[in-house]
């Protein structure tokens, strides 16, 4: 008898999405928590739904549940309407926040209770619990209880009993959030490889972008009850759609400035407070037309500080370190430039700059482009 054998999920029965939402919209009183949220999740794809406090995510796993009825819309699991379905009959696995534990069951016990109560046979039901014990390397600690365990232990038994009765669809909602910060980095490993091992199909619910783009093959990003952007990990990290997203993912810097002239597949831009001499060139793709004023995104990583006697060049800038942070496998920079204007940079610390330095900084044209401000 093999570990993964009794694990295996449900076979697909041909609907080209194991997961779909269709216009999905739920209002609390005159708060529009879902609005028209359309989303298709693949077979044995980990999506992960990230967003802010109060943007719609939580309601939409819930509707997916089946414990919130949308006002509009539809929700699929592997091609059925599930939409007024009750939650037991959903064939789905669940990971919860607060581990959600019976304190007065051994380890087995928790495992054990889904299958209980769905009357599986004795001899197959302990075959199957230790099956997925060992899944989770968690079989020696079957007869403790989950007072005796770790935050850790606790949230793989949380993922065993999700697992042990094979469901469709495996929805994990903010569930390394009670964690320290080292154990949430090996859980999130940890849950990838169980999830990818299986070919389960999940759907993660975060407000932890790390998380996200760490664990995902796709993210779809929320903000006010709505899908602002869904991409991989890369896509929304290099390429994102709006300031919102760009804002939230990672760490951005935002120039405004004017389009001063277009050539080729280039723009110039003449940035706000900066010499009119000294404009930003950035890829003409999607661009506004000359004339008009727009936003330039750029990452803090993507920008070059040099010593302020480097050559001067396209795209490179008079500047001064206004401060800086040391974080030990980088220094955060706070960089001065012309009126007003602070651009944050990091860099390996390989070469160093004191605050109060005059530096030159250079904007890579493949790193710079603009984007909505919506």
């Amino acid at each position: 008898m093999t570990q993964q054998a009794p694990l295996q999920p449900v076979a697909a029965a041909g609907s080209q999405w194991m997961i779909e939402l269709v216009g999905l919209t739920k209002r609390y009183g005159a708060l529009l928590a879902n609005d028209h949220v359309s989303l298709q999740i693949r077979h044995g794809e980990l999506m992960t739904l990230l967003g802010p406090s109060g943007c719609g995510k939580t309601t939409a796993l819930r509707c997916i549940t089946g414990h919130v009825v949308p006002d509009e819309g539809q929700v699929r699991i592997d091609g059925q309407d599930v939409t007024h379905l009750p939650t037991h009959r959903r064939e789905l696995g669940m990971v919860f926040q607060n581990f959600a534990l019976f304190p007065h069951m051994s380890v087995f016990e928790n495992v054990e209770f889904p299958l209980m109560i769905r009357g599986l046979d004795k001899q197959q039901s302990r075959e199957r619990v230790l099956d997925t014990l060992r899944l989770i390397r968690m079989e020696q600690y079957a007869g403790q209880f989950p007072r005796q365990l770790s935050g850790g232990q606790q949230q793989r038994v949380g993922l065993a009993r999700a697992l042990v009765y094979r469901p469709k669809v495996l929805l994990l909602d903010e569930p390394l959030s009670n964690l320290d910060a080292k154990l949430r980095e090996e859980m999130r490993f940890e849950i990838k490889d169980l999830v990818t091992r299986l070919g389960i199909t999940a759907l993660y619910v975060t407000h932890d972008q790390a998380e996200a783009l760490a664990m995902s093959d796709r993210v779809a990003v929320m903000q006010a009850g709505r899908v602002e952007q869904v991409g991989t990990p890369d896509e929304i990290y290099q390429s994102p759609q709006s300031k919102f997203v760009a804002d939230f993912i990672g760490l951005s810097n935002f120039l405004r400035g004017k389009v001063i002239g277009i050539s080729g597949d280039e723009m110039r831009i003449a940035l706000d407070g900066v010499p009119a001499a000294q404009p930003l060139s950035i890829p003409a793709e999607g661009a506004p037309q000359e004339g008009e004023t727009t936003l330039v995104f750029v990452r803090p990583n993507d920008i070059e500080l040099l010593p302020a006697g480097a050559p001067a060049g396209p795209n490179t800038f008079d500047a001064r370190v206004a401060k800086l942070t040391y974080l030990g496998d980088k220094i955060d920079y706070r960089i001065a430039l012309g009126e007003g204007l602070e651009l944050r940079v990091q860099t390996d610390g390989k070469v160093r700059f004191a605050a109060g330095e005059a530096v030159k900084l250079r904007l890579p044209l493949t790193t710079c482009r603009c984007i909505a401000e919506t």
